[in-house]
């Protein structure tokens, strides 16, 4: 037997065991089983069934009274899962964790009682006692960059654990979520962690790879700290990008290796941290592995390097955490000595989290690009990003789009989750997860929007800009085709600049259209645009240029 159906089969057994506490149901439909009267009813039964298990019980869906496997269509689980949800509400309780099983037709059952081999999905919703946790504590999202190897993803996961490094990069593999990332040490694509702060002080994560731990961080902060940690390696810059620009970024921090001191990829990385206006802090990572001596050579190394792009270097160890929480902004950037080893440097970083200041706008309507969907079983289509501003809840209509035509769906929300914990609500600047009902997940595409359903958007293909060509060969003319990286949007691009052409060093305007669909866009945006070695950075400044 499978391990998924040992654990299925525990959970079978485990309701005949426990009785009281868990409940087996074929299938709920909106239309019976939240009818007036019948929800009352099961509500009633389903708060017994919690307070028979000391505040936990179990529903297994998709299986017959008497526990053997039925299984369900894919939209029959759903439907399931959204009254249960209900049912729960109603009781004061919520649904924690739901665990599914597809159920072949043609396979044996586990059971004896399966009846006739159906086939379809099996469910084990695990429901707790309180309801959906309205998260309302103060979250920051830090995004960080760095050359590959520089100790970009050790040292968040030593800061999110509180556990030192093994010199290896050990607690790097607390972030990489893809196998090959973990095989070969490095990134391929954005991930995240998490960490926070209550009245006694940092509240960590004991084991990341368990969702329940990165949720027990969620609820049982005051203040998050989000981070957003992006692609040291050269071929994936176009990743980082995306990462520094399409997220709602509140700091930056960039890694410097002590014994290997700046490169080509820092200068890149912090160009684009600065460039967006981002408040950035520098950590000189792995000082474990070099002299004393090297440290500060790598430090006035940075300083130098700061300064050479019109920054006001604050060397922390010299001026004190205070004073770097005070400065710190576009202009001003701290740099801290660390260690993920040795731990040096990380009390000053948690000190510098607990109490740097939120640096975006939460204000106005609800507003999510979307930077990528997944589909999970049982619930349908995901779209993930950072909410850009305004607050969205469960059950909210929202309109997805622009498709490729131009057009927007009406869709519903059907759940939020914020690193694996369910809320009932989202605010700007938290990184989410929507389950979305009314779209397949493989229409929803990165750059995608989402806003409340009474939103009348407006795409466009075309907009003028004021931008800055910060590096280019030679003069960048009418026909230039660089990729436009705004918000979760990175799309190939056609300029058209005032005057027929911008030389290095240029600002001016210029007409930008995108190849090949439409994207929504805001006056004020900025965005950074690259192709090849040349790179600038812009701002939209009108949405309508025919108008």
């Amino acid at each position: 037997m499978s391990a998924d159906r040992a654990a299925l089969q525990r959970a079978l057994d485990r309701g005949e065991q426990e009785g009281g506490s868990v409940e087996f149901k074929e299938r709920l439909t909106r239309e019976i089983h939240l009818a007036h009267g019948r929800m009352e009813s099961l509500a009633a039964q389903l708060r017994h069934r919690v307070l028979s298990g000391d505040g936990v019980a179990t529903y297994v869906v998709g299986v017959t009274d008497d526990g053997g496997l039925a299984g369900i269509d894919p939209d029959a689980f759903s439907e399931s899962m959204d009254v249960l949800s209900l049912l729960a509400e109603e009781a004061g309780a919520h649904i924690e964790d739901v665990q599914t099983w597809g159920i072949d037709a043609s396979e044996t059952s586990i059971r004896a009682s399966t009846r006739n081999g159906s086939g379809g999905l099996v469910g084990v919703a695990t429901i707790r006692e309180g309801a959906v946790l309205d998260i309302d504590s103060e979250h920051i999202v830090v995004g960080t960059a760095g050359h590959v190897d520089h100790g970009k993803s050790t040292l968040v996961g030593s800061l999110v654990t509180g556990q030192a490094d093994d010199g290896e990069g050990g607690t790097r593999g607390y972030l990489d979520v893809q196998p090959h990332e973990v095989q070969r040490g490095l990134s391929a694509d954005l991930s995240y962690a998490v960490y926070g702060f209550d009245d006694d002080g940092p509240v960590r994560m004991d084991n990341p790879h368990r969702k329940s731990d990165r949720a027990r961080v969620v609820e049982e902060s005051d203040r998050l700290v989000s981070f957003v940690d992006t692609v040291g390696h050269e071929p994936w810059l176009r990743t980082t990008i995306r990462g520094l620009v399409g997220q709602k970024l509140d700091y930056g921090l960039l890694t410097v290796a002590a014994d290997d001191g700046p490169t080509k990829t820092t200068r890149e990385h912090l160009g684009i941290l600065l460039a967006t206006e981002l408040p950035t802090i520098v950590a000189i990572t792995k000082t474990d592995a070099v002299s004393e001596e090297r440290a500060t050579e790598v430090e006035r190394e940075v300083e130098q390097l700061l300064r050479e792009v019109g920054k006001v270097p604050l060397r922390v160890e010299r001026h004190g955490v205070d004073v770097a929480i005070e400065e710190v902004d576009e202009n001003v950037v701290p740099i801290l000595l660390t260690s993920a080893v040795t731990m040096d440097g990380l009390d000053t970083l948690d000190t510098m989290f607990e109490r740097l200041p939120k640096t975006t706008a939460d204000s106005g309507e609800f507003t999510m690009y979307i930077d990528r969907s997944y589909s999970v079983t049982g619930v349908g289509a995901v779209a993930s990003g950072t909410i850009n501003s305004g607050s969205v809840e469960t059950g909210d209509e929202l309109l997805l789009g622009p498709m490729s035509d131009g057009q927007f769906r009406t869709v519903e929300v059907r759940s939020i989750e914020m690193h694996y914990h369910r809320v009932d609500e989202a605010k700007a600047g938290r990184i989410v997860g929507i389950a979305l009902k009314g779209v397949r997940e493989p229409e929803i595409e990165r750059g995608m929007v989402l806003l409340p359903a009474d939103s009348d958007p407006e795409p466009v293909r075309e907009f003028e800009a004021e931008v800055m060509v910060l590096n280019h060969p030679t003069r960048i003319g009418t026909g230039y085709e660089p990729v436009v990286h705004l918000e979760t949007i990175s799309e190939t691009a056609v300029f058209e600049p005032e005057g027929g052409h911008l030389l290095p060093g240029d600002k001016g305007t210029t007409t930008v259209r995108f190849k090949f669909r439409p994207y929504l866009l805001e006056e004020g945006q900025r965005f950074v645009f690259r192709e090849g070695q040349s790179k600038g950075v812009g701002t939209v400044t009108d949405v309508n240029p025919d108008e």
